[in-house]
């Protein structure tokens, strides 16, 4: 079932978003690719796909096709997890190429290409040459996904990309903090638990 809780963007990284599409913000488990509406919602709150083309491929989606196509995502999400945990905390080394190729098999059918379009009249030069892509149909939603893990792979130091040291937190984030010493998906979830599990260890301290 489509959640309403807006999805969280923690990690300074959307490829590692994406994988935090699954999580426990508060004590329930939340899933927001659990189907196909769920999918549109997270792909526009990300701003990976624009906004009329969710509209036109909900609108030419037959029926189940949406969720058929969530089930996918999170089969992708799922995978990447496995890549990214057994290397995170480490730099990526040639040989971690290999272990790429469905991710490179996926980017492969991408159909990008480049169009002159016209500025704001205020602004110098009048026309700027601009990335385009076909959304000829709904599995053409998977390319943004797989070029933000991509980008991931390709742009992060995984010496960086850290899980958040909460108890029961999955979450995931690359370490941009002058030297890096995140702990924390954010200050807002764990580490403020943390912090309130410390002072309750120091006041039982106290008291014994």
């Amino acid at each position: 079932m489509t959640t309403t809780m807006p999805a969280l963007f923690l990690a300074d990284a959307t490829g590692l978003d994406f994988l935090n599409s699954v999580a426990t913000p508060v004590d329930t488990p939340v899933d927001w690719l659990a189907d196909g509406e769920g999918l549109l919602s997270w792909l526009q709150q990300a701003q990976l796909v624009p906004d009329e083309v969710l509209r036109a491929i909900r609108e030419r989606a037959i029926p189940g096709e949406m969720d058929r196509l969530a089930g996918q995502v999170r089969a992708l999400r799922e995978w990447f997890r496995t890549f990214v945990r057994d290397r995170k905390g480490r730099p990526l080394t040639p040989e971690d190429l290999v272990e790429l190729e469905p991710l490179n098999e996926l980017l492969r059918r991408d159909e990008r290409y480049s169009e002159i379009v016209a500025q704001p009249s205020e602004v110098a030069p009048v026309f700027t040459l601009a990335a385009k892509r076909r959304w000829h149909s709904p599995e053409a939603l998977l390319l943004p996904i797989a070029e933000a893990m991509a980008r991931l792979i390709c742009d992060e130091d995984f010496s960086y990309v850290k899980a958040c040291e909460g108890p029961a937190c999955t979450l995931l984030f690359a370490d941009h903090t002058r030297g890096h010493a995140r702990r924390w998906c954010s200050m807002a979830f764990c580490g403020n638990r943390a912090k309130q599990a410390a002072h309750r260890r120091r006041q039982k301290e106290a008291e014994a």
